[in-house]
């Protein structure tokens, strides 16, 4: 370790979170309303990034209930989904209809992240034994033999030794603390990347088309108010060819897909409007070392299919702070009890993993490949089109997920 790397000072935690995202805020939440000490570390000094995840499904809002938090969460600015419509080479097609669910909160509700885990933060504000520290970057960690004994983190004073019963790794699909811990990866593949892009939105704009699917091409739209938040398809690796065709080329195929957004694309002015996400699907073979477990992203990055990856995130912190709250008042579970998050969580990666893969091969594999036979809509979706009542089933899946998680760990009294 170099001298700029020597830590000026040292802290000792129950319990340090790496990743300031919706895994790592919704579970030091949880281990800070149980009186667990748990430290929070986000690298960045604040939660603004455009372009991540940012639909709130109906089992991330049945949590927040259960937390006593829905009431202030829906007041922050929102929109709601209930219908996914789509057309598919032309032909209309409904893929769900949340309003069928037997649910307390029957809709999805499009917030940005930011406000989302802004939320979170000032609710915990008042356990005393949760402490979220921002423009702190984990960069190494700390070992006693085989045993992960806490982070090495950059902060704007120099470097800080945490050390800690147990780490949890919530910093996503590029996680450092997996990285470093070399956990093996299991790659899934993806045939495709997204471009996001925002486009503005008139007042009196409005359309209840979701997904648009040609040949060779596909599209995503939300109304986010007073922009069309947008999501253009392109296969694996083309990036750069879709460039090389320029701006204008790209834009006039977005309008002829979407002439809603004539009026507003002309807030793309440039390539540097555009960003580029790279899909991956993936997922640890081991979620844990002796005084290390990873959840969220760190462990199973997800397709934006279905926009689940927050929602995923949320029920592995969830499920975290149930079966291991109790066991860390006292010291750090061994690494058969930790290993009990992958044995509860992993089915359904797995579940939900394998439908996006089924998604992938045989709608947008297809759909990229282009051509000049029209597109046939899917027997299956046809069938969820005609009949009504199917859209219960792709919409509970969407909303609630596999096995949904709720809160059974206890709250510390507060004093």
């Amino acid at each position: 370790m170099t001298s700029d790397q020597q830590p000026a000072r040292t802290m000792k935690v129950r319990c340090c979170i790496v990743g300031g995202g919706p895994a790592g805020m919704m579970l030091g939440y949880l281990l800070g309303r149980a009186g667990i000490d748990v430290v929070v570390l986000e690298k960045h000094a604040d939660f603004f990034r455009d372009f991540r995840g940012d639909t709130v499904h109906p089992s991330t809002l049945e949590v927040m209930d259960e937390l006593g938090l829905i009431d202030g969460f829906l007041k922050l600015p929102h929109q709601r989904l209930q219908k996914m419509d789509g057309l598919f080479g032309g032909t209309p097609v409904r893929v769900a209809d949340l309003s069928r669910l037997k649910s307390k909160y029957p809709f999805i509700a499009f917030m940005p992240q930011w406000d989302f885990l802004n939320f979170l933060r000032e609710a915990g504000r008042r356990f005393a034994s949760l402490e979220v520290m921002m423009n702190t970057e984990a960069i190494d960690l700390i070992r006693r033999g085989e045993t992960i004994a806490g982070v090495r983190a950059k902060t704007p004073d120099g470097i800080i030794a945490i050390e800690a019963d147990l780490t949890i790794a919530c910093d996503g699909r590029h996680s450092t603390v997996r990285e470093r811990a070399g956990l093996g990866v299991e790659e899934i593949g993806a045939p495709m990347d997204v471009l996001w892009f925002r486009a503005g939105r008139r007042p009196d704009e409005t359309e209840s088309v979701f997904a648009r699917v040609e040949p060779g091409k596909m599209m995503i739209t939300f109304d986010r108010g007073d922009y069309w938040q947008c999501a253009y398809v392109i296969a694996k690796g083309q990036y750069n060819a879709v460039k090389a065709r320029g701006l204008s080329a790209l834009l006039d195929d977005v309008v002829r897909m979407a002439p809603i957004l004539r009026s507003g694309i002309a807030e793309v002015k440039s390539f540097n409007d555009i960003k580029l996400l790279t899909v991956a699907i993936n997922r640890l073979t081991r979620w844990t070392k002796p005084g290390l477990l990873c959840i969220g992203d760190a462990a199973h990055a997800m397709s934006p299919i279905g926009g689940v990856g927050v929602n995923l995130a949320v029920q592995d912190a969830v499920a975290t702070a149930n079966l291991l709250a109790e066991k860390l008042q006292h010291s750090c579970p061994s690494e058969h009890e930790l290993d009990a998050i992958r044995r509860r969580r992993e089915f359904p990666v797995k579940m939900t993993q394998r439908m996006q893969v089924i998604v992938q091969n045989n709608i947008i594999s297809g759909a990229l490949q282009g051509g000049d036979r029209p597109l046939k809509v899917p027997l299956v979706v046809r069938l969820i089109t005609a009949l009504p009542w199917l859209q219960g089933i792709p919409a509970r899946l969407l909303a609630l997920g596999v096995r949904p998680e709720h809160v059974h760990s206890r709250a510390a009294p507060e004093s």
